[in-house]
C-alpha cells in the first residue's frame, strides 16, 4: 500500500524474541548501516517470497527438449508413455 506522495505506508508491529539476541540484533543492523526494522523488514520480505523469481522464471530455458533418437528419451517414453 503506498501514500499519496508514492511512500509506502507502514504499520507498526510489536514482536516478542529472546531478550539476549535484541542488543546483538541491533549491533548487526548497525554493522550493516541499517535500522533493525529495516533489518527485520528485508527479511519478512524475502520470508514472503517479494524478492523471490518464481519457480517457473527461475528455471525457464534451463532445459532442453529430448531428441527422439537418444537412448534416454527411448527408456523414459517406455517407462512414462
Amino acid at each position: 500500500m503506498t501514500c499519496g506522495d508514492g511512500q509506502t505506508m507502514k504499520s507498526k508491529l510489536t514482536i516478542t524474541v529472546d531478550s539476549e539476541l535484541v542488543p546483538r540484533a541491533k549491533r548487526y543492523a548497525q554493522a550493516r548501516g541499517v535500522s533493525l526494522s529495516s533489518l527485520i523488514e528485508v527479511s519478512l520480505r524475502e520470508m514472503a517470497g517479494e524478492n523471490t523469481p518464481s519457480f517457473a522464471s527461475r528455471w525457464r530455458g534451463r532445459f532442453k527438449p529430448a531428441r527422439r533418437g537418444d537412448g534416454r528419451y527411448a527408456a523414459l517414453a517406455r517407462k512414462y508413455l
